[in-house]
């Protein structure tokens, strides 16, 4: 290859037509070196590619088409360290098809996009590993064909650089044979293992091993049938002559298939790729962020190029190495290839940097303000849940729900009779409805100790950094349980008249989505001041195992509803609102149609009651995330399914994140409506300038993710003032974009709007 570069010295241009009395064009045979920082004749149209050589300082060759300040075209990059690109490029990215070499000899030939390997394409190893199939990001992902270097063979599924799904793995040293499913880069699910003295496993399979039910066969007809384990307190089994076997007792120990039959059958690591494609990136000495060869981009784009335009998203995996800094800063700059398209159509493309998460809350030690309101909090908290009560029922007289029901407790800071001595001032506590919320902690399957020592433990509670819209005050417990919110006194008129028809309400519905209130009490201060504070006790939507990577509280509305914030500033604790979605969540047929059914009952519990201006808040953690920060879009082929049951049973065309969750038994147990739910959140983009677009065009790119979402902000009535906003700002906006509308229309509009941004996943 170096040959190809020692003839050529002079970088060459092809330039358009001369005029009549331009000076004489020469042609150099002795030719100087094109140092990056030349710039690019003047009498070239931009944007029309043209051929250059170009040397750069560090030793780097580029060879080939040029437009603007960097590769567009064919071309051919030859490395400082020897290693090679011939093939397709795309604003300064090598896209499309093309073939890579290392010094070593390895080489890859096939599908480029973004500087990475990714579509179909073949690896060959300096060693003869060969593989045959489907890249992404740089990692073998989809159908593919493996020959390892020391002769074994797989052909199957892979997911990030993995067997995973259905796959054949043959041990070319020993003759054994696995044909089954795969997790992860181990045997997982239903599978036979064929090993070549004529025995064979037939069962289930878990991390590598035998687990669950299987049989065991010898070459002879015999067989083991039983519940296997690597630990033999659970083995247990039942052993099957066959009928030429006619000798006498057996002695056998199915431990022997671990310890003996599969110590020989282990997954071969492979040959390692040197160094990928995407961490040779060049500084093309450009400084601009869009490609401006908007007339060269169109031509390709119109003629049916082979270029895969993707996102941005980078990669994350055992097989990939992590992310290069010139990976990250890559991702920092934008998606130069996606802009020359999307920009061009009009869609502004939503740019996804998920940052740590963080715990929310400044922790309340001695010496802040609210410190001794913290304290009343836990004493009257202890005290109302400690005390004796009778046994509840969860049917009782409507006496219960008297609003004029409430308990009154003095806390003299020596202590009484019933209450104990403490260190902050003298205050009277008040238990509004007690027997009905007590109720509704049992029906909640609250457990009183446990409720008890998560808002009352040693542990601090956390104040948020700022009030809510209302003016209202949101503390955390330690434990993220549960929320405390302070409320106006119209709030607490509300809850105590809405109580009956709420009780009814999530007694029917289990799965309803609505708040889950817990108590209802009052602080009163003693002294000059008299101060009262009223605050209800919620359960914390966002406690989940999952971090929580995105949250967004939506209406259906448009007016307000934008989040005015740099996309640096978002962060896991930002909510965000309607025109912040970018993304349609698409859940298995059995979840969607229970969601509906459950968001129609919920709404038309709240038109009922007069109640409006509620909130939809989701939560989205997204299951894979490159070491960058950025999700990583699924691969749709392996999460659709091609048959009507997989291995374990799992109904068909569920996602990955469903199909992974299934391998799980305790994450299982912990998915419901509206908690740790599995779903495809299919990015959407919106039109630049025009009219506020409230949902987005779909783009087919998927991320695996699981939700967490909830009705909240239950509270407010169509009362006066909330009727006069709406007179208000009808003359000013749209009537049908604003928040403030009566309980029907703001039922209807809710509906409308959550039942297209939550699809079914056909």
């Amino acid at each position: 290859m170096s040959s190809d570069f020692s003839n050529k010295t002079e970088a060459t241009k092809s330039k358009p037509k001369q005029k009549p009395n331009h000076p004489k064009r020469y042609i150099f045979r002795s030719m100087s070196v094109a140092h990056v920082d030349d710039e690019y004749d003047n009498n070239t149209p931009a944007g029309e590619p043209y051929h250059v050589d170009k040397l750069f300082p560090n030793g780097d060759i580029y060879m080939g088409q040029w437009a603007h300040t960097r590769p567009h075209g064919h071309g051919k990059c030859l490395w400082e360290d020897g290693c090679m690109y011939v093939g397709d490029w795309l604003a300064g990215k090598a896209t499309g098809k093309g073939k890579f070499s290392w010094p070593s000899g390895a080489t890859y030939e096939g599908q480029f996009n973004n500087n990475y390997m990714e579509g179909e394409g073949t690896y060959t190893g300096s060693h003869n590993d060969t593989y045959i199939g489907k890249w992404r990001r740089n990692t073998r992902h989809g159908k593919g064909v493996r020959t390892y270097d020391n002769g074994d063979f797989y052909d199957g599924g892979w997911k990030m650089g993995r067997p995973h799904g259905r796959g054949r793995y043959h041990w070319a040293a020993t003759g054994h044979q696995y044909d089954g499913y795969w997790r992860q880069g181990a045997m997982s699910g239903a599978g036979t293992m064929a090993w070549a003295n004529g025995t064979q496993y037939e069962g289930s399979w878990a991390d590598g091993f035998p687990r669950g039910n299987g049989t065991f066969r010898w070459s002879d007809g015999s067989c083991y049938v039983g519940v296997w384990s690597e630990d033999p307190s659970e083995q247990s089994g039942t052993y099957y002559p066959s009928s030429s076997n006619t000798g006498g007792g057996f002695e056998w120990d199915p431990q022997e298939v671990y310890l003996v039959n599969l110590s020989d059958c282990r997954i071969s690591p492979g040959e390692k790729i040197p160094i990928f494609p995407s961490e040779k990136a060049v500084n093309w000495d450009c400084e601009e962020k869009v490609y401006g060869a908007r007339r060269a981009t169109l031509r390709r784009l119109g003629n049916g190029g082979a270029h895969s335009l993707g996102s941005e998203s980078s990669d994350s995996s055992d097989e990939g190495g992590g992310i290069s800094t010139s990976t990250e800063r890559e991702a920092e700059n934008g998606g130069e290839q996606q802009l020359s398209l999307d920009v061009l159509r009009g869609y502004r493309r939503p740019r996804l940097k998920i940052k740590p998460a963080k715990r929310q809350g400044l922790t309340i030690s001695r010496g802040h303000k609210n410190y001794e309101l913290m304290l009343n909090l836990q004493l009257g908290i202890r005290h109302s849940v400690g005390r004796p009560a009778p046994a509840t029922s969860l049917d009782f007289k409507a006496a219960a729900f008297d609003p004029r029901d409430k308990v009154w407790t003095k806390f003299p800071p020596l202590g009484s009779k019933h209450t104990p001595p403490h260190q902050s001032c003298e205050f009277k506590w008040k238990d509004y409805c007690p027997l009905v919320f007590r109720t509704l902690r049992k029906l909640f399957k609250v457990d009183p100790g446990d409720y008890m020592m998560s808002i009352c433990g040693n542990d601090a509670l956390r104040e948020l950094s700022s009030p809510g819209k209302s003016g209202s005050f949101f503390y955390l417990t330690n434990d993220d349980k549960y929320m405390i919110k302070t409320m106006k006194k119209s709030e607490v008129k509300v809850l105590k008249r809405m109580l009956p028809a709420y009780y009814n309400h999530v007694q029917a519905f289990e799965n309803t989505l609505v708040t889950k209130f817990f108590g209802l009490h009052c602080v009163k201060m003693t002294g000059t001041a008299q101060k009262k504070v009223r605050f209800v006790i919620m359960g914390n939507l966002f406690c989940t195992e999952y971090a929580i990577h995105r949250r967004f509280d939506l209406k259906g509305s448009s007016h307000g509803r934008l989040t005015v914030r740099p996309e640096c500033e978002i962060d896991s604790a930002t909510t965000l609102k309607d025109l912040d979605l970018n993304f349609i969540f698409r859940s298995h047929k059995s979840w969607f149609q229970e969601f509906c059914r459950q968001v129609d009952r919920d709404c038309e519990f709240l038109e009922q009651e007069r109640i409006m201006d509620y909130s939809l808040l989701v939560g989205i953690h997204f299951r894979e995330v490159s070491r960058s920060g950025e999700p990583l879009i699924a691969e749709t082929s392996l999460s659709r399914g091609n048959g009507d049951q997989t291995s374990e049973g799992v109904p068909p065309r569920l996602s990955t994140a469903d199909l992974s969750l299934h391998f799980d038994s305790n994450r299982l147990a912990s998915i419901k409506l509206g908690s740790n739910m599995p779903a495809r959140a299919e990015l959407t983009m919106r039109k630049n300038g025009g009219e506020a677009q409230l949902i987005g065009e779909p783009t087919g790119e998927y991320y695996d993710v699981i939700l967490v979402f909830g009705i909240i902000d239950i509270l407010q009535e169509y009362d006066i003032g909330k009727k006069l906003e709406h007179t208000i700002k009808s003359f000013q906006y749209d009537s049908t974009s604003i928040s403030s509308v009566d309980p029907r229309q703001y039922s209807k509009r809710f509906r409308d709007f959550v039942f297209r941004i939550f699809r079914d996943d056909v």
